[in-house]
Formats: C-alpha cells, structure tokens, sequence
C-alpha cells in the first residue's frame, strides 16, 4: 500500500513538473518567435538600398558595364516574408558586388574605383555575415545598409570626376610633358659614344 502511494505521488509530481517545464518552453518558444518578428521589421524597415544612378557617369555606365547593372538591379529587388529570404538576398547581393571586380571599362580601370569596390565588397560581405548568425544584430544590419549607400554614392561620385577629367581638353604639348614625367617611358640618361675617339681600357 505505501509502495503504491508513493508510486502515485512521484507520477503526479513527474506529471506536475512535465507541464511546468513544457509552459516554460512554450513561452520561451514564444518569445523567440516575437524576437524573430520585431527583428524582421527592423530589417524590412531599414533595407533600403540606392538602386538608381546617382551621377551622370554612372547612369552612362549601367549601358555598358554589364556588372554595374546587375548588381543595381538586385539591390531594386527587395526581400520579402521571412528573414530567409534577406539571407538569400544577402547571398546574391555579394555574388554580384564581387562580380564587380570582372570587366571594369578601361576608363573606370583606376585604382580609385577599384579600392571604392573592394570597400563595397567588403560591406555587403559583411552584411551577409551578420544576416546569417544566429542572433542577428538588427541594428548593425540597417547601419551597413547605409554605410553600402555612402559606399555606392562615393563610387559614383568617383565615377563622375574621372568623366569630368577626361573631358579636360589636353594643351599642346601636355601629353609629351606627362610622358617625359612618366621614368618608365622616359629617355634614359646614357652618355653618347662618338665612334672617332679611341676607348682606353
């Protein structure tokens, strides 16, 4: 008989204890699923990408930078639904920004361009990497978008100047005085060796 009771009350105190910890679980459930919501709105909120040219030279050049275009055009296209779908955008975003870096037209071939993608390239790998933790830092991910739009502002605007420069009308005699100044194209200072005076050794 007391074998039987304390039987009875261990599987009521087991039962007991089962329903408090599935209620904590539950709540805790619930609370990660509103953490998830309110960072999802965060980042909704502040995804916002400038998609469109800025300048002159860069609205010329999604005409024939192919890379330029694309990637354009995936920062137009925004996520929607889930937080799985940013990550995926963030995955495709990095693709395209890296694919910058492939068939830069001559004119824009400088290294003021190129350290202005790699910058970018390195912003929208950055923003991949923090859509994809666990624990997404909502906030350090509206930052980078904005930091991505100075950056994408920055290039343009480079982008602009050197147009700007190259329609700089060169002077007469300008471009033998840039060659002369360049020491690999440079004549090199040798003496002249006349052929009539004898050489002593």
């Amino acid at each position: 008989m007391k074998y039987n009771l304390a039987v009875f009350f261990s599987l009521i105190f087991l039962l007991l204890s089962c329903k408090d910890d599935n209620q904590k679980r539950i709540a805790e459930n619930e609370k990660a699923i509103q953490r998830r919501e309110i960072i999802f709105t965060n980042v909704q909120k502040g995804w916002v990408f400038y998609d469109t040219p800025v300048t002159e030279a860069s609205e010329n050049s999604v005409a024939t930078w192919s890379e330029w275009r694309i990637f354009l055009a995936e920062l137009a296209q925004k996520p929607k639904k889930t937080i799985g779908a940013f990550q995926q955008k963030s995955k495709s975003l990095t693709k395209k920004a890296m694919a910058l870096n492939d068939n830069i037209p001559f004119e824009f071939s400088k290294p003021q361009i190129k350290s202005r993608i790699s910058t970018l390239i390195t912003k929208v790998q950055m923003l991949d990497l923090f859509l994809n933790l666990d624990n997404i830092p909502d906030k350090k991910v509206t930052q980078l978008v904005a930091e991505i739009n100075l950056e994408l502002v920055s290039l343009q605007r480079q982008m602009d100047k050197i147009v700007d420069k190259s329609n700089i009308p060169v002077e007469e005699g300008e471009s033998d005085l840039l060659k002369m100044m360049d020491t690999s194209r440079a004549i090199p200072n040798t003496p002249i060796i006349d052929p009539n005076i004898p050489r002593v050794e």
